[in-house]
């Protein structure tokens, strides 16, 4: 039988004939499409949801809108899910998580019980005395931290990014948003519309603004439809923005998909939240804010078991506890902590509904039935002064506890963009000031609450962002607002504590005032002393409270002591979203047809894809042996196409060569190659390549394949500084390349046909020519790299494939065999050449890999230089070398670890077997004084075997450098 709801009006969001049943907590829950997890709950009187972080306290819903950690639950595919986000569907099944035993027994609870013993900071304290207790505590704490259990069985559900460009961003659907979305939709602008429900309309489908409440559905509808119609305005329902980054850039989260929205403007009408009234026990389940409340009737139709109590800092709350007579539930009394209501009309109100009126008076004690998990009556004292309370009590039987303390603006984004919060003591209450250029706050979140006057900011914000557009707009209307929304100290200690100030985090008011006692008075060190704010809720119902304590505490003002930096994300965020698609591009080289004809085994190298080698994968060894036999003992060919290539032209392109690269340039000869590393401003070498110059103001520079458009954007920018006279074009798709090397790579280019005097006098090593092969245009370099003698075909894409199979027809004589990129790794290790990316990293500068050389010390400037001048100076604190092993020791692989005197002094980056040698050989980062030739290294291999290896001088093959000089 499913549960009875309210009539019409009440439960907007569900479906009265669609039933749905599922499972929490071994029990069947019934509720009806459109509800939540949350909503179906209370709706069979369940409040009991989750366990606290902390104190494993019973928790129930607060908000009800997603906004805090209270409804964490546990389903069969994610943990940590928010109840009230997550739709109830059929057949679903669903437990509690943070729990030893189960739900309503928990076992860990008795640690509430021992809260003393765990005061704020407790962990920076303890458990490092006496040495070495930290072992026996840590199993301990590691089995009881964290909250859910992660299914690793659960396969990954599709998610993509899409991009999207609008003139206007409105963020928040609410009356504000709709009229600043229309008035901007109005003057020519396209529109984009983000909110996080799937609702339209914000506080006006829940909330009553006046005591008639006429106008507000009729608004809504009208709002509405305007939108739904207006071919200018778009709108994502159900979907979070969840950051604000520079010139209006917006990650906004819609189920499985990333939306990245660049809006040329943007306004803020995200609102405000809610605040909680601060007082022992005002976590229990049962205790709800106003506005929770609010959307469990109007949105869910649920009517909680009564009686209840309004707890009042605003007239908001008044207008809640109206509704919720008008809907049935019984009231026990409202309990206002102000002298009267700034509406007089309001007490006649209630008392036209029979409740009691309890004023100048605060909820000073909740206490739970006789469960323990739930609310079960309050204890009421008159207010005797500033969070002071008077001796008389009035005890007050009720089973749901709304409050409302006053409202703190959404101010997450507006300070993404480096807003400031201001405190005004008048209506103690922030508001935002110095937006970025832009952006434009409407509504609530303006610290505008009257429903007429949020109406007409929204539509001066829509003007100002046309006016931002430079589009034409109407003069602004007059917004006047003067409703107080929030008390000015809801904060009441008792002295029993648990006077709760952050729910996600269990802090106490104790805990926030200890910290400002032992010394962190700045709230940015209370944050991360204590750390409140730091909960999935992220300070939204903490921050507030937090600084009144502090204030008062260090005897500043609330403006003075501000509240904890907002970074992004506002709400937590999958990681599988922020992956997106599974899929990555794929780039092919026009010789890849080919290359899969002969059987090549392919691998990604950055978007390329590329032969590994040539063969089954099952013989990869003797593969990859075979290939490199070849090319030391006859002729092979590589496909190189992937390499990046760039184009400098003009009068100052040897200067600019000279200045981002760390070589010398300006007197390269014309027709030579060198080779052109480069550094950053930190002195770190990030890419590598050949520089030819073809003329004296024409160079071409390859690049590294995952980083030539790194090199390309660098180039570009330093270019935009010193606006030298040259252009930078890149060509790695207008060029395709393949290298010819062995002891046979020149005769295979003169059987092909080629017009260029190969010999070593015409064409020596390190030369470059132009001319042709097979009669198809060429750059000829002779480069080793696999260290024989070697030619580099650059060619035209187009005729690349062409060249490929002519070059294959004539080396049929020789027996050309061509190589995969796995091979020319071994032979370049061979070679002792090193590879930016892996046998570098992100702090390695020239002097620790042997790059020294390549360093021209005479020149005054070069990208880096200062840098490389400061790290070279100093003492190696590690240095890359050469190391063998013989055949049959352990082999290490690339990431292992490399001990010295027990501690980690470096990681192996490359190691291979050589066939050619007949060992296996390696680099590998050392400590400076084991890396002289003669040494040896430990190095912990596979399985925790650690094997002794001498270092060698580099290169291992070929030190004269004889064979690729031929």
């Amino acid at each position: 039988m499913s549960p009875p709801r309210l009539e019409h009006p009440f439960g907007q969001l569900i479906d009265r004939d669609s039933p749905v049943t599922f499972e929490f907590e071994g029990e069947t829950v019934q509720g009806y499409e459109g509800d939540n997890v949350a909503s179906a709950l209370l709706g069979q009187g369940r409040w009991l949801i989750s366990r606290s972080f902390k104190y494993h306290r019973p928790r129930g819903p607060l908000s009800l809108a997603g906004h805090d950690a209270n409804t964490l639950i546990q389903t069969t595919t994610a943990a940590n899910r928010l109840a009230e986000d997550l739709p109830a569907t059929e057949q679903e099944v669903l437990s509690g998580q943070n729990y030893w035993g189960s739900l309503k027994t928990d076992y860990y609870a008795v640690l509430d019980r021992l809260g003393r013993f765990m005061p704020v900071g407790f962990y920076y304290r303890a458990f490092f005395k006496p040495q070495g207790v930290w072992r026996f505590w840590e199993n301990i704490i590691r089995s009881a931290a964290g909250l859910g259990v992660a299914n690793l069985e659960v396969e990954a559900r599709y998610s993509d990014k899409q991009y999207l460009f609008c003139d206007v961003a409105v963020i928040g659907a609410g009356p504000a948003g709709l009229n600043a979305a229309l008035t901007a939709a109005a003057g020519g602008a396209e529109v984009l519309l983000i909110d996080e429900q799937e609702r339209l309309g914000g506080a006006l489908t829940y909330h009553r603004f006046t005591l008639e409440d006429d106008t507000r559905a009729e608004t809504l509808e009208a709002l509405s439809n305007a939108v739904a119609n207006h071919d200018k305005i778009r709108v994502l329902s159900g979907a979070t923005c969840n950051a604000w980054f520079s010139d209006h850039y917006l990650p906004v989260f819609q189920g499985d998909r990333l939306y990245k929205v660049r809006a040329t403007t943007c306004v803020l009408a995200t609102g405000s939240s809610e605040q909680p009234v601060v007082f022992r026990n005002n976590d229990l389940p049962g205790i709800v804010l106003c506005s929770g409340l609010e959307r469990l009737m109007m949105h869910h139709g649920v009517c909680p078991e009564g009686p209840a109590v309004i707890l009042a800092g605003n007239d908001d709350a008044y207008l809640t506890a109206i509704t919720a007579a008008d809907a049935g539930l019984s009231i026990a009394g409202v309990v206002d902590l102000r002298p009267e209501p700034d509406d007089s009309a309001l007490p006649t109100a209630l008392s036209k509904r029979g409740i009691t009126l309890y004023q100048n008076a605060t909820v000073y004690e909740a206490h739970s039935d006789k469960s323990g998990a739930q609310l079960g009556a309050v204890t009421v004292h008159p207010i005797a002064g500033k969070g002071k309370v008077g001796a008389t009590a009035t005890h007050l039987e009720c089973r749901l506890l709304a409050m409302s303390a006053g409202f703190m603006p959404a101010y997450q984004l507006a300070c993404h963009g480096g807003a400031k919060l201001a405190y005004h003591d008048d209506k103690s209450e922030f508001t935002l000031t110095e937006l970025p250029e832009g952006m434009l706050l409407a509504g609530s979140v303006n610290s505008t609450h009257d429903l007429q006057a949020v109406c007409a900011d929204g539509r001066n914000a829509g003007r100002g962002a046309l006016r931002a557009l430079a589009l034409e707009a109407d003069n602004d209307e007059t917004v006047h607002c003067e409703r107080h929304v929030n008390h000015p100290w809801p904060i009441f200690k008792h002295s029993k504590g648990r006077e709760f100030v952050d729910f996600d985090e269990d802090l106490q008011i104790k805990d926030i005032v200890n910290s400002a006692r032992l010394g962190y008075r700045d709230i940015q060190l209370v944050k991360r002393y204590s750390t409140v704010g730091m909960g999935p809720s992220q300070g939204r119902h903490s921050a507030l409270t937090t600084a009144r304590l502090i204030a008062d505490a260090t005897e500043r003002t609330v403006t003075e002591t501000g509240v904890t930096t907002a970074r992004p994300p506002v709400k937590p965020e999958s990681l599988g979203v922020l992956a997106g698609r599974r899929f990555h591009p794929i780039r092919k080289t026009p010789m890849d047809q080919r290359h899969r004809a002969l059987g090549a085994h392919m691998i990604p190298a950055g978007s390329w894809r590329r032969p590994a080698f040539y063969g089954d994968l099952g013989h990869r060894t003797a593969n990859i042996a075979a290939e490199a036999h070849a090319v030391r003992n006859g002729v092979g060919m590589i496909d190189v196409s992937t390499l990046g290539g760039i184009e400098l032209r003009g009068p100052d392109a040897a200067e600019f060569m000279n200045r981002i690269y760390t070589y010398g340039f300006l007197k390269q000869p014309v027709g030579k190659t060198r080779y052109a590393a480069l550094a950053n401003e930190q002195g770190v070498i990030i890419d590598d390549g050949v520089a030819a110059r073809l003329a004296e103001d024409h160079f071409y520079v390859t690049a590294t394949t995952t980083g030539v458009d790194r090199v390309y954007s660098e180039m570009l920018r330093w270019n935009a500084q010193w606006r030298l006279d040259l252009d930078i074009a890149q060509v790695t798709s207008a060029f395709s390349a393949v290298n010819v090397a062995g002891p046979f790579s020149r005769d295979v280019l003169e059987q092909a046909g080629c017009n260029i005097e190969l010999s070593s006098e015409a064409f020596p090593y390190l030369a470059c020519r132009e001319g042709t092969v097979a009669g198809i245009p060429a750059r000829l370099m002779r480069v080793g790299f696999v260290g024989e003698l070697g030619f580099e075909l650059h060619v035209p894409s187009l005729m690349a494939q062409t060249l490929w199979d002519k070059l294959m027809v004539a080396g049929e004589p020789f027996n050309i065999k061509p190589f995969g990129v796995e091979t020319q790794r071994l032979l370049r290790l061979e070679k002792g050449h090193i590879i930016i990316g892996q046998d570098t990293d992100g702090m390695s500068h020239p002097g620790e890999v042997g790059l020294a050389w390549a360093i021209n010390r005479k020149k005054p400037f070069f990208v880096g230089r200062r840098s490389v001048d400061i790290l070279m100076s100093q003492p190696l604190k590690r240095q890359l070398v050469g190391f063998t092993l013989s055949s049959s020791a352990p082999q290490p692989e690339e990431g292992h670890l490399v001990l010295r005197e027990g501690d980690i002094v470096g990681t192996v980056t490359s190691c291979e077997y050589s066939p050619t040698l007949t060992k296996v050989i390696g680099l590998a980062y050392v400590h400076p004084a084991d890396a002289e030739p003669g040494s040896t290294i430990t190095i912990r291999t596979a399985n925790g075997v650690c094997v002794q290896a001498p270092i060698v001088t580099l290169p291992f093959y070929d030190p004269g450098n004889e064979r690729q000089q031929l």
